[in-house]
């Protein structure tokens, strides 16, 4: 990448400060642009769901797996429940959708409240592993919440067999006018789920998968005591990418866990982080990381800059970071500071190799977090940072009561933010959808088949606020 005009910045630069300017190209359809990466993650789009807790769980890693990207579960969960996320995660069909599954003596109730679990809220009624029928919130409009939902059900379904490919499912499908249908093997037993935006997407992603053809998924851990015992555990559960996270990597304790891990031979990424300059990224990597995470304070939940006076502009810190990795070999992950799919974009042009999204993925139906609806009757969830109030309660919960409050005087981040659910857009996959058409426009503007190829030729421009607001849409009329 570089500057136009080769321009040297007289000061650090956000997201927003800069623009791309379109140079020759012969790459004449965004599908033929590649967005996998290179940094041993296995990843086919350069997206990671953020380790945390109002992110990242097995819906999010089950899905941003099955598109091609990757999500990290956060350090704040006890070791049992990562083996049974991940022993989930790798069961999963790398194509076919987890459905919803109720049996037909389950109540109405009890449908409402796992319908909002899937962008689509559908389900598939079971009797005996076999698809009977399937149920939607409007099903359940206008019925005692007693009711069984064998007696709500659409029982007219449409099932696809295991075997059909995902453009024979697609037709299958709207050739029926049936918007999703269960997949059932030979013995018409369910597998799966499949909708026509799900057959479409098979066309277009290509799933992130280990050796044996399982989805990936990652896990953080602290820098703190048993790092490498936790480090292992997590290798032997299947856990494909480590990621060691404090808020300030460039740090002793962060230098001591990768020495340490590395001693012990663990034979997975091992991403290190977060660190916003080169000097970091060389001890890092000298330490022993394979990837380093770029960013303090961009986060929409992250407090730290207002705090403490602590950190750097997003874009700045990415491009001299990546630098200085590439000159030793590594790669960086952009952390934090996007909401736009041109963000994503800048910090690829800039030299990432992914870019990590945090609370614009908490706001989706995949999600851990419980959906509520406010006064206005629009959707939302919850997001909120881990050195947030709620955090630190849930990381210091087995803690004596002096310690506890003794650490809530310094506690820092914002409790809690709604992240609203986009009626016409609701799920992580429509985001994903999103960035992925605006990264691969922004690579044919500067005439890149692949994202090294996007790093290369990218050129960048510095603008005014005034700038980056003459780029906005209008909702209305002026």
């Amino acid at each position: 990448m570089r500057f136009i005009n080769d321009i040297t910045p007289a000061h650090d630069l956000t997201y927003d400060d800069v623009f791309m300017v379109p140079g020759p190209s012969d790459v004449t359809s965004r599908y033929d642009v590649n967005l996998s990466s290179s940094d041993g993650t296995g990843t086919t789009i350069p997206l990671v769901a953020a380790n945390m807790t109002a992110v990242s769980g097995r819906r999010m890693a089950e899905t941003m797996a099955r598109r091609g990207g990757l999500a990290v579960l956060p350090q704040d969960i006890p070791l049992d429940i990562i083996a049974s996320v991940v022993e989930w995660v790798k069961q999963r069909h790398p194509v076919f959708e987890t459905p919803i599954v109720l049996a037909p003596h389950d109540t109405v109730s009890e449908a409402l409240m796992l319908l909002p679990k899937r962008p689509h809220r559908a389900a598939v009624v079971v009797d005996e592993g076999r698809p009977v029928g399937i149920v939607t919130e409007a099903d359940c409009e206008g019925v005692d919440r007693f009711t069984q939902v064998e007696d709500v059900m659409t029982s007219s379904m449409i099932t696809v067999p295991a075997d059909t490919d995902a453009r024979a499912a697609f037709d299958v499908l709207a050739k029926g006018r049936h918007r999703l249908g269960p997949v059932i093997d030979e013995a018409g037993q369910l597998v799966g789920l499949i909708t026509r935006t799900g057959a479409l997407r098979s066309t277009i992603y290509a799933p992130n998968v280990d050796g044996q053809g399982n989805l990936r998924v990652a896990a953080a851990i602290g820098v703190n005591a048993e790092v490498v015992t936790k480090a292992q555990d997590m290798a032997e559960m299947g856990v494909d990418c480590l990621v060691l996270d404090t808020a300030h990597g460039h740090q002793q304790r962060m230098i001591e866990a990768l020495k340490a891990i590395r001693g012990s031979g663990l034979d997975i990424p091992v991403v290190a982080g977060n660190v916003v300059s080169a000097q970091g990224v060389r001890d890092l990597v000298t330490a022993g990381a394979d990837i380093i995470k770029v960013g303090v304070g961009p986060g929409a939940m992250c407090t730290t800059r207002m705090m403490t006076g602590v950190g750097r502009p997003q874009f700045s810190a990415v491009l001299e970071c990546a630098a200085e990795a590439r000159a030793l070999g590594k790669h960086v992950w952009a952390d934090g500071g996007v909401r736009h799919p041109r963000d994503v974009a800048l910090a690829l042009a800039a030299g990432a190799s992914q870019v990590m999204v945090g609370s614009w993925f908490a706001g989706t139906a995949e999600s851990p977090g419980d959906l509520h609806v406010g006064s206005d009757g629009r959707a939302y969830k919850e997001s909120f940072g881990m050195a947030s109030a709620r955090a630190v309660r849930n990381r210091t919960s087995k803690e004596s009561p002096f310690d506890r409050a003794r650490k809530s005087l310094y506690e820092e981040g914002i409790s809690s933010s709604r992240m609203y659910l986009d009626a016409q857009a609701p799920g992580v996959e429509d985001l994903v959808d999103q960035i992925c058409s605006g990264v691969r426009s922004a690579c044919t503007y500067a005439g890149a088949r692949t994202l090294e190829e996007f790093h290369e030729r990218a050129m960048v421009g510095i603008q005014s606020a005034a700038g980056f607001q003459e780029g906005r849409p209008l909702s209305q009329s002026w």
